[in-house]
C-alpha cells in the first residue's frame, strides 16, 4: 500500500479511502509499511498510526506489515512496535551484503522471536543481496512459522525451484506484477502487489482467476494490465504509482525525500495507460 501524505504528514483520510476501497474490491490481505509505503522515511509514531488506521478499515481481512531492517536489533524493534499485526513481511538485510548463511541465521533469529507468521521478502534490486534457493527452502523446511516467501528476484529458475521444492504450507508470491501469471501457473500462490493499489479490482479478478485454474481469463486480464505493470516502474516504485493515484483523485502527489514526483514524460505516460485502462482520467 502507498502511504498518503498531505502537506507533509500521513494523510489519514486518504488511508482510510484508500484501504476501503481494497477491501471492497475483494483483496485477500493488505500490506502496508512495505517499500511502495516510503516506509524508511516514517517515525515509529507514523508507522503505528498507518498501521492502526488501516487495521482499523481492514474489514476482517488479515494486515501484514514490513518490518523488515538492516539488523537484528531494529527489526525486532519494529516487531514489538507493530506486535498487533497478522504477519511479518522481512526483507532481507539491505546494505550489509550478507553471505547466505547469515540470511539464514537472521531470519531464523526473528521467526523464534514471535509466534505470529513470517514472511521473507527477495528483492536483490533493493537490498543488493539475493537469498538464493536453498536458503528459502532451508527456512521453510526448518522454521514452523516462516511461512511464505514474496519472490522479487526476477529470476524465475530460483522462483519454480521454490516452488518444487516448498514443504506443504509454504506459499511463494510473486513480488513482481508482470510475473504473477508465470510464476502461478507454475504453483505460485498470488502476488504482493503494487499495480493492486491504481487497479485493485481488476488485479483481484486476475489473481483470483488464476487461482481457480481460469487460464483463459487470467491470461486476458494479464494481458490488459501489462502497460500497467510496466509503466508504473518507468522511475523507482512508488514515483509512477503515486502519479497514479492523484490522477485518480485519491491521494496527493506527494512523497518524501529522497524520492520526489514523476517526470512530466511519466506523468503523460500514467495518463495514457490509465486511459487505455478506464478511459479518459
Amino acid at each position: 500500500m502507498f502511504t498518503p501524505f498531505r502537506e507533509g504528514a500521513v494523510d489519514v483520510k486518504a488511508l482510510i479511502a484508500t484501504t476501503e476501497r481494497q477491501v471492497q474490491a475483494g483483496i485477500d490481505f493488505l500490506v502496508p509499511l512495505g517499500t511502495t509505503g516510503e516506509t524508511p522515511t516514517l517515525s515509529n509514531e507514523e508507522k503505528l498510526l498507518v498501521f492502526n488506521t488501516v487495521k482499523e478499515h481492514a474489514a476482517g481481512r488479515p494486515v501484514v506489515v514490513g518490518v523488515g531492517t538492516n539488523s537484528v536489533h531494529g527489526t525486532l524493534a519494529n516487531m514489538e512496535l507493530l506486535k498487533d499485526a497478522d504477519a511479518f513481511l522481512v526483507v532481507v538485510p539491505f546494505y550489509n551484503k550478507p553471505p547466505q548463511r547469515g540470511i539464514y541465521e537472521y531470519f531464523k533469529t526473528l521467526a523464534l522471536a514471535t509466534d505470529k507468521p513470517v514472511i521473507l521478502y527477495n528483492v536483490p534490486g533493493r537490498t543488493g543481496t539475493n537469498c538464493e534457493a536453498e536458503t528459502t527452502l532451508a527456512l521453510a523446511r526448518d522454521v514452523p512459522n516462516i511461512v511464505a516467501v514474496k519472490e522479487a528476484s526476477g529470476k524465475l529458475d530460483q522462483i519454480y525451484q521454490i516452488i518444487e521444492g516448498a514443504p506443504a504450507g509454504f506459499s511463494v508470491l510473486s513480488g513482481n506484477d508482470d510475473e504473477t501469471l508465470d510464476v502461478m501457473k507454475k504453483g505460485a500462490h498470488g502476488v504482493v502487489s503494487v499495480a493492486s493499489n491504481v487497479a485493485v479490482r481488476e488485479m483481484a479478478d486476475f489473481v483470483h482467476a488464476a487461482q481457480q485454474g481460469d487460464w483463459k481469463l487470467a491470461g486476458q486480464l494479464n494481458e490488459r494490465l501489462r502497460p500497467l505493470f510496466k509503466n508504473l516502474f518507468v522511475e523507482a516504485n512508488p514515483i509512477p504509482g503515486k502519479a497514479a493515484m492523484a490522477r485518480l483523485g485519491l491521494m496527493e502527489n506527494s512523497l518524501r525525500l529522497p524520492l520526489v514526483t514523476a517526470l512530466e514524460s511519466t506523468e503523460a505516460l500514467i495518463k495514457e495507460t490509465l486511459n487505455q485502462l478506464w478511459g479518459e482520467k
